[in-house]
């Protein structure tokens, strides 16, 4: 019943995105022939700028949307699992939502546990907070990508990862405003990455010991070149 809940919100949402905003994609690097949604273990979306990112529900296709709902695993931060509004919602985006609180306790190990059924799909925010308008966090620090994402990776053996570049949505709404506004633009560039080839890669590349500092610094390089508005190119 539960994940019947989740296909209708995601469909509304889909829907209602498509509605007030105009959502544009497109797909850089080697682009998988046929359908690059297929076999997506591991979903990531960079430059995290607002609680409204929810609306690149836009661009996927209905079939993904299903999947999500009935498999996808959604680990959110407590403090936003906890609001009477926003917290509702991203628990109704999918069968299996994971309250966390952010350190690597029993929360984020019940992350990794549901992740160990091939049929899942993790979709996350891997800098873990908000960038403000100052261009830093709330606490005034540089955003970063954190190293849960590396956990995700080790203990998902193949699939791909789908990385979404977002080009920010501060625009639309930034963290703390009331109302969104409508019918802007939002824009995200979207890349398949093979998981095992990328683990494999590091891996051989930096070792066990390394592993998590590299796939934070390659991360953090991609969003640094892919995160940005291309219709400025």
């Amino acid at each position: 019943m539960r994940a019947w809940f989740a296909i209708a919100v995601l469909f509304t949402l889909r829907t209602v995105a498509r509605t007030l905003w105009r959502v544009e994609s497109r797909w850089i690097g080697d682009v998988p022939e046929g359908d690059g949604w297929a076999h997506v273990r591991v979903v990531a979306i960079l430059h995290h700028t607002s609680l409204f990112e929810p609306i690149f529900a836009a661009i996927a296709p209905f079939r993904f949307l299903v999947k999500l709902a009935r498999h996808g695993v959604i680990p959110i931060a407590d403090i936003t699992a906890n609001r009477p509004v926003a917290g509702r919602f991203f628990k109704s985006l999918t069968a299996h939502v994971v309250s966390i609180s952010r350190q690597r306790d029993s929360t984020w190990r019940e992350v990794l546990a549901k992740i160990e059924d091939p049929n899942r799909i993790v979709a996350l925010l891997p800098e873990g907070r908000m960038l403000r308008a100052t261009g830093l966090d709330k606490d005034g620090r540089p955003m970063t990508v954190r190293a849960g994402i590396a956990d995700i990776l080790l203990a998902t053996p193949d699939g791909r990862m789908l990385l979404g570049y977002s080009a920010g949505l501060h625009h639309i709404h930034c963290p703390g405003e009331g109302l969104p506004r409508l019918f802007k633009t939002a824009r995200i560039q979207l890349e398949v990455v093979d998981i095992r080839a990328y683990r494999e890669r590091l891996l051989a590349e930096h070792g066990e010991s390394g592993f998590r500092a590299a796939v934070i610094a390659d991360l953090t390089r991609r969003r640094d070149l892919h995160c940005h508005d291309w219709t400025a190119e």
